[in-house]
């Protein structure tokens, strides 16, 4: 898999220019209309991950490949991209038109964890088809983004903050309400929270010589000096799910992700994903997809 493009990236593959504002400490905003990248949106955008955030406002038949999925855009779409999660995507028809906007975590470092929003959260929906009606507001908020940064506003930034926050919000409540959505006492959210933020921090896995660390229960328990049955309890107060249904569900989803977007041998995806043996890995994975490694790898060839 190919090394996270950086923002710095971003600007020298796709404009040759760089901007004089990419400090590191107070993060960086910006917006583009997607037609000024024509010529670039004929090419499939490779399939890795990005170590900025992006929203954007797709009009024209794609195909996104988001995680381990793949969702075709027939109209219009948002999608919201985020620097944990690899993504691609290519283009059915020369009509392409949106635009979209990108930033660091830094921008929002005094307002907020921006990653906790369940937009940007893995597992989440990050593809959302908009209406003709949803995509003339998104529209009009990305038209106040580019009044915005093209005033001499004092605190223009604090402004585009709030647009991008209008976007998010906006994004969630065109959301139904899902199973994954549950209420709890304080304390199991908060061990909740901190085991999805270790868990996640195991992936992705970007090469044949990394090991995710924690595969058990019992293993993420000791990690957060709780009880293994106080985790069980508290995740399935939150989610509905235990923890060892979690890890398999997250490991799953990985797995797919590198047998369809890397040409690595199944042998080294297992151990990756902490199998000793091959063998167990390939029970694992067609427990939890009935089907095995090998003929899920050969059927999206």
């Amino acid at each position: 898999m190919e090394k996270p493009q950086s923002i710095e990236d971003f600007y020298k593959s796709k404009l040759n220019w760089m901007p004089d504002n990419l400090q590191k400490e107070i993060g960086h905003f910006n917006v583009f209309n997607m037609e000024d990248f024509v010529g670039l949106c004929a090419k499939p955008l490779p399939y890795n991950r990005k170590d900025y955030y992006k929203i954007s406002l797709i009009i024209g038949k794609n195909k996104i490949h988001y995680a381990d999925k793949m969702v075709e855009i027939k109209e219009q779409a948002l999608l919201f991209a985020n620097p944990h999660i690899p993504y691609g995507w290519e283009s059915m028809d020369e009509q392409q038109s949106g635009a979209f906007c990108i930033f660091t975590e830094a921008f929002f470092n005094q307002f907020g964890n921006i990653k906790d929003y369940p937009i940007f959260k893995p597992g989440g929906n990050p593809i959302l088809e908009l209406s003709e009606e949803q995509s003339i507001q998104v529209k009009a908020v990305f038209s106040k983004m580019f009044e915005e940064i093209n005033s001499d506003y004092t605190f223009k930034y604090d402004v585009l903050r709030n647009l991008v926050f209008e976007l998010i919000h906006n994004a969630m409540k065109m959301q139904p309400a899902t199973s994954t959505l549950y209420t709890g006492s304080n304390a199991s959210t908060r061990v909740s929270s901190l085991f999805m933020e270790l868990l996640e921090r195991q992936f992705p896995i970007e090469s044949t010589v990394q090991q995710i660390k924690f595969r058990s229960p019992t293993e993420y328990a000791n990690q957060l000096s709780v009880h293994v049955n106080h985790l069980n309890r508290a995740l399935k107060e939150i989610t509905g799910k235990t923890t060892s249904h979690l890890i398999a569900d997250r490991v799953v989803q990985e797995a797919r992700m590198l047998l369809k977007h890397t040409d690595w041998n199944i042998s080294e995806i297992a151990w990756c994903l902490g199998f000793e043996e091959l063998s167990h890995f390939i029970n694992f994975f067609k427990k939890n997809t009935q089907i095995t490694p090998k003929s899920f790898r050969t059927a999206i060839i």
